[in-house]
């Protein structure tokens, strides 16, 4: 299908500099985008009272001119030398560009930040290390000078989280730290270095049998929706979650064991499945987000990659009310869980509709024959994996329930439609920024007899902000409860009104008694609320393993995990 010719954005076709604030803060290319441009430009003005004219000119800079003249480095000449003498010449950086490539994540407000040339952080040099030795000598250098360590993995991370606030090194573990250390097949369990990005990971676990001499292929499991820019340490640091989780776990479980390159020395720990050897220090190193030292490796599990065992299935229910009773049955009817499992609300699933162009179809005389209206009706989809009898089994028991609750099915088609832009749609959220559309993302742990309330009360909070879509939708689901994804699309080109808008929505998720957080980490952006989300006393002890193992500040030090920012920036209520 031809791109909608008033629609296609005039950089698609006219290549940016490579070295240009764009190329930066842009994720992938819109050409890949699934959706057809049609029914999103539709969609767009539909919702937002657009007219053609708000699509000929750009709300927004590109930030297409190449990146150049940034304040220079600060660091001594003497010391940059040494770090050279660790790195080796050709992976020590304080070029312009490759300093502000590792300077921001991916928040809709680093990218307006980018757009506006705004530089509010910059580390002085850019380190590319090999091997954990190098990792090791380079924070005893950062301890010895006193000078700020950052780590950049994939850079896809939503709360700040790799920002060099104070300047200093910053470590990019993309280039040089994706090595293999150990396969084991016996264990099922493998070894990589941080650095090591999710599709390599996967690629070659499912090429095991070539790349490794293995008897059968293998996968990891975890497939976060950034997994394209994502890496096995962002992945752990974060305490991160893949949309396949339901089946295959969150990071926390598929971790083995890690190794950290810390202020005080190397850090191993155990690589058993299980034992009662005091606190789990596998637990309490994950979600440290760099600020007790640098993750170098991780042991991880990995199971056998069965895709001919997959079975897709899609359902719609009438309202989101008997759409969680249906997934809570699913979850606690110990029959097996499904891989990925997502309900969408009543206005994600008429969004994702309008976009496939179902109101086009026959599909939508038929759903408004059978009683499951437009705004109410809610869709449900996703597949199993697993051993073939297993798979089928979970199958059966998901369209059995499924029917009891009234649910009618869509087949597996839907779900193989949005298989194919799983891992895109992020991208498409720069193509509507260029045109002042901002889409943003949030997510919260709910029990299931909360989730009813946090649903309805973030949401009200969300739509507070005239004319704003706020979609929600449940993607990782435990017998207990299950995570919710807001993503709000609203107009809006100002960065700090968007801080306001963001930071009531983070207020009302902990005043509806759910976590602010379920797999995005909390960073820098969402610290100054962890202190009240855990408590006072809890969050004590978090400062107190920052105090053993980083005693200077100097690991990624500028707000991560709120541990030192100004009391009058804490969002502090005693619960």
């Amino acid at each position: 299908m031809k791109p909608y010719k008033d629609f296609e954005p005039n950089w698609v076709k006219e290549a940016a500099p490579k070295r240009s604030y764009r190329s930066i803060f842009r994720w992938g290319d819109p050409e890949f985008v699934k959706y057809p441009k049609e029914s999103l430009y539709k969609t767009m003005k539909d919702i937002f009272k657009m007219t053609d004219a708000d699509f000929r000119q750009y709300a927004l800079n590109l930030g297409k001119e190449e990146v150049k003249d940034l304040p220079p480095s600060q660091l001594d000449p003497e010391l940059l030398e040494e770090l050279i003498e660790i790195c080796g010449k050709d992976h020590v950086s304080i070029d312009d560009y490759d300093r502000l490539s590792v300077a921001y994540g991916k928040t809709a407000y680093d990218t307006l930040r980018l757009r506006e040339k705004q530089i509010d952080s910059l580390p002085d040099v850019v380190l590319y290390p090999s091997t954990s030795k190098e990792v090791e000598a380079i924070v005893d250098f950062s301890v010895r000078h006193q000078i700020p360590l950052y780590v950049y993995g994939g850079g896809s991370s939503v709360t700040m989280g790799v920002e060099p606030t104070k300047g200093g090194i910053s470590l990019d573990m993309r280039r040089n730290f994706q090595h293999v250390i150990e396969f084991n097949e016996v264990d099922q369990t493998i070894t990589v270095q941080s650095g090591m990005s999710g599709p390599r990971l996967e690629s070659l676990l499912n090429d095991a049998v070539k790349q490794f001499g293995a008897k059968r292929a293998y996968t990891c499991g975890h497939f976060p929706q950034s997994f394209e820019y994502s890496s096995v340490g962002g992945w752990v640091v974060t305490r991160g979650a893949g949309q396949n989780s339901t089946y295959y776990g969150c990071i926390t479980d598929l971790v083995m064991g890690q190794k950290y390159a810390t202020p005080i020395g190397v850090i191993h720990t155990s690589t058993y499945p299980q034992e009662a050897t005091g606190p789990n220090l596998n637990q309490i190193m994950m979600g440290s987000e760099g600020a007790f030292g640098v993750l170098t490796e991780v042991t991880l599990k990995i199971f056998r990659y069965m895709p001919e065992n997959r079975k897709r299935f899609s359902y719609m229910f009438k309202d989101w009310n008997t759409a969680m009773n249906a997934a809570r049955e699913m979850m606690q009817c110990e029959a097996g869980k499904s891989s990925v499992f997502r309900l969408s609300d009543a206005e994600e699933t008429s969004l994702m509709l309008k976009l496939y162009n179902v109101d086009d179809t026959p599909l939508q005389n038929l759903l408004e024959m059978k009683g499951f209206k437009e705004n109410e009706r809610c869709l449900f989809l996703g597949f199993t994996d697993g051993e073939k009898g297993y798979s089928a089994n979970v199958a059966h028991k998901i369209k059995e329930i499924s029917r009891k609750f009234g649910g009618l099915s869509l087949t597996g088609y839907v779900t193989k439609n949005w298989e194919k832009g799983r891992f895109n749609d992020p991208y498409l959220r720069d193509t509507m920024m260029d045109f002042g559309i901002i889409t943003d993302t949030l997510e919260c742990t709910v029990k299931w007899s909360n989730m009813a309330q946090v649903h309805r009360d973030v949401r009200e909070v969300c739509h507070k902000l005239p004319n704003t879509v706020v979609t929600t939708h449940m993607s990782h689901c435990y017998p207990q409860g299950a995570n919710l994804y807001f993503i709000f699309i609203t107009r809006m080109s100002d960065k700090e009104e968007f801080r306001r808008y963001h930071s009531s929505i983070l207020d009302a998720i902990l005043n509806a008694g759910a976590t602010m957080s379920h797999h995005h980490g909390i960073g820098k952006m969402f610290g100054p609320w962890l202190q009240s989300q855990i408590g006072d006393k809890e969050y004590g002890i978090i400062k107190a393993l920052k105090q053993y193992f980083d005693p200077n500040n100097l690991m990624n030090p500028g707000g991560t995990l709120g541990l030192d920012i100004e009391e009058s920036k804490r969002h502090f209520k005693e619960r």
